[in-house]
């Protein structure tokens, strides 16, 4: 005979609080999942560059992505995704299409606004026939209106918010897809191997957190990264004879 003795004490669990916090944890991974059809595993996130320049190898490929989210991702797409997950969580639709704007508007090179607007409305695209939010269609109607760019970051911030998941892991989870993404470009270009880029994700943790924690502090006016090399990287590639990625 099997089951729980007749006087066992069965613990109560909040199913409501649980089965949210487990959707939420759900929603996390399928938006990060290469599977996604985001139209990231297109783009090197700026490694193809540092390649094609001989600007890096295997062993200051993690130093290379350390430095890409302390300074870059973390100041402009992490803080641009917290502040428009606010904004949707407050209602406030100005404030979301003026996050929009300002990320757009600090990416310098052509190559990489194009990037993320397209990335940001393919997202955009799956998300609305997956998570079937009213918030993430009232944000698509802002698109197709083109009352604003629809820039992965901020496509992503709003489908979050929509599902429910908290600003912290939204952005800790965008910050693991952007180093799964640049790790897997690495593999395309021969820069590490497959249990190289797993103990460069692991040990690129603590990075995500501090980053993480530091796009939680921003405000809008001090979104935006400071990467000069990329910048020049990318503009270089942009103009490459031959390309693997998109950026």
């Amino acid at each position: 005979m099997t089951g729980a003795p007749v006087n066992a004490v069965i613990p109560v669990i909040p199913v409501d609080e649980d089965a949210r916090e487990l959707d939420a944890l759900l929603v996390g991974l399928q938006l990060t999942d290469s599977a996604f059809p985001s139209g990231r595993y297109t783009l090197s996130q700026g490694l193809e560059g540092y390649a094609q320049a001989k600007a890096v190898d295997r062993d200051s490929l993690p130093v290379l992505l350390a430095d890409l989210l302390r300074y870059s991702v973390g100041p402009s797409d992490a803080t641009a995704l917290a502040l428009a997950h606010r904004a949707v969580t407050a209602g406030d639709w100005d404030a979301v299409v003026e996050v929009d704007e300002r990320l757009n508007a600090t990416k310098l090179n052509r190559e990489l606004r194009l990037a993320s607007t397209r990335t940001g409305r393919q997202t955009l695209d799956t998300a609305r026939a997956a998570l079937g939010r009213p918030a993430v269609d009232r944000y698509a109607e802002l698109v197709t209106a083109k009352r604003t760019p629809g820039s992965q970051a901020v496509v992503t911030g709003v489908c979050y918010a929509a599902a429910g998941v908290t600003v912290g892991p939204a952005v800790a989870s965008d910050l693991f897809g952007f180093a799964a993404n640049f790790v897997g470009a690495a593999l395309r270009l021969r820069l590490t191997d497959h249990c190289r880029a797993q103990v460069t994700l692991r040990e690129l943790a603590p990075v995500i957190a501090e980053v993480t924690a530091a796009a939680l502090r921003r405000e809008l006016a001090d979104l935006g990264g400071c990467v000069p090399v990329a910048d020049v990287m990318s503009g270089r590639h942009e103009r490459a004879e031959a390309r693997m990625f998109a950026s």
